[in-house]
């Protein structure tokens, strides 16, 4: 059995970085005022909030009212979507969802909410066999919209399941092209590459901080100056009454904190990351038959290898890996133990005998050449071990 613990699970959550912790710690105890109390502490906290407002900012490019803090990636990309549809609906405005087959459950469920209760059209534009959309099929998509109503298109930037990349600013040129409002899903994005939200071209945009070595429990949604948006959490005037409710001071901090270091650091980690990745493909591709890249085979995040492995249980393959010492996904975070076949991979056209058979192996910034080692040397023997198991074992 292998005794050194490798975590391969980075897109499913990061650790804390001790440099965010340290810029959290005061506002547990020492500077614990509500931000939007009139006294001292109220105010310290309310500077504490907008300090890390212009800090998350700058960083994305955009304008410090265009950011509105929430808990994290789900609660983003919900109200990303419920914002603009509440605002059509008190204006009387057909609506109009537009998005793809492989989102992260947030928007896909989301979609299909607003569609069976808000009358809402939900069009779902195909992807590739790597995962992207086409410009092609974007275009398809947004034929015949209907006069003076809302549409808005949710398109993932980097897919958290097969680490595909979607070239966003050129999709989102075609969908402002037809009046279209765009929201893109960056959960997993930063510290991989440059994210600018002008440059992207979106209107919103989704980011929760636990991806990029920030803490749980925090997010962001960036909402772009002029978007119609009428928000889901009433009841308080916090971030400008998109969302109400009292600012969680610390994760706020921590959420800046973390993303000004990861959008610093990318261009020196990215690249030891794809190195290593590449070298985990390679190795796992050389070793083990019936096996399938997942994904784009370039345009993909750095740290993220993502298979199909031909009759087998994704799930019981993890669950011998863990007991190996070596932590990993069957894909989103949100749906490891689940046994059915992954969207994601029927999506891109696997048949059945492979959507039950991914994996998802994802690399961070503790991820050393021992570690790919140590999978490479155990992950074939668990797969043949996999393959031997009946479905009933799987967890």
């Amino acid at each position: 059995m292998n005794t050194q613990l490798v975590y391969l699970d980075h897109s499913a959550s990061t650790p804390l970085d001790p440099r965010v912790l340290d810029a959290m710690l005061p506002y547990f105890s020492e500077h614990y005022g509500n931000s939007l109390a009139v006294h001292s502490f109220g105010r310290q906290a309310e500077r504490a909030v907008e300090d890390a407002r212009d800090t998350v900012a700058r960083v994305m490019n955009c304008h410090r009212h265009e950011i509105v803090f929430t808990s994290g990636g789900t609660e983003s990309d919900n109200l990303a979507l419920r914002g603009p549809v509440q605002y059509a609906l008190t204006q009387g405005q057909p609506i109009t969802l537009i998005t793809t087959p492989v989102e992260h459950k947030a928007v896909a469920v989301t979609a299909r909410q607003l569609r069976d209760t808000a009358g809402a059209a939900l069009r779902v534009v195909p992807v590739d066999e790597h995962g992207r959309v086409s410009a092609d099929d974007l275009r398809a998509a947004l034929q015949n919209l209907p006069s003076g109503g809302l549409a808005l298109v949710s398109l993932i930037h980097s897919n958290n399941e097969i680490g595909t990349r979607n070239p966003i600013p050129e999709l989102a040129a075609i969908a402002h092209e037809y009046g279209a409002i765009v929201h893109t899903d960056a959960v997993q994005a930063p510290g991989h590459g440059p994210l600018d939200v002008s440059a992207l071209d979106v209107d919103l945009l989704s980011l929760s901080s636990h991806k990029f070595y920030g803490p749980k429990g925090a997010g962001v949604l960036v909402v772009r100056n002029g978007i119609d948006f009428l928000t889901s959490h009433s009841g308080a005037k916090h971030e400008d009454y998109r969302r109400g409710g009292t600012h969680n001071v610390p994760g706020i901090v921590g959420t800046a904190a973390a993303l000004e270091l990861a959008m610093n650091t990318w261009p020196e980690t990215a690249p030891r990351l794809a190195a290593l990745r590449d070298r985990l493909v390679e190795g796992i591709m050389d070793r083990v038959p019936d096996t399938r890249l997942t994904g784009h085979p370039a345009d993909r995040l750095p740290g993220h290898a993502s298979f199909a492995f031909a009759h087998l249980d994704g799930n019981t393959l993890l669950m011998l890996l863990d007991q190996s010492g070596i932590a990993a996904s069957s894909g989103s975070a949100c749906k490891v133990g689940d046994p059915r076949p992954s969207p994601v991979l029927e999506a891109i056209g696997l048949g059945p005998e492979w959507t039950r058979g991914g994996l998802r192996l994802t690399l961070g910034h503790s991820t050393t050449g021992a570690d790919i080692s140590a999978v490479l040397d155990v992950l074939p023997k668990k797969i043949r071990a996999a393959r031997q198991m009946p479905p009933s074992i799987s967890v």
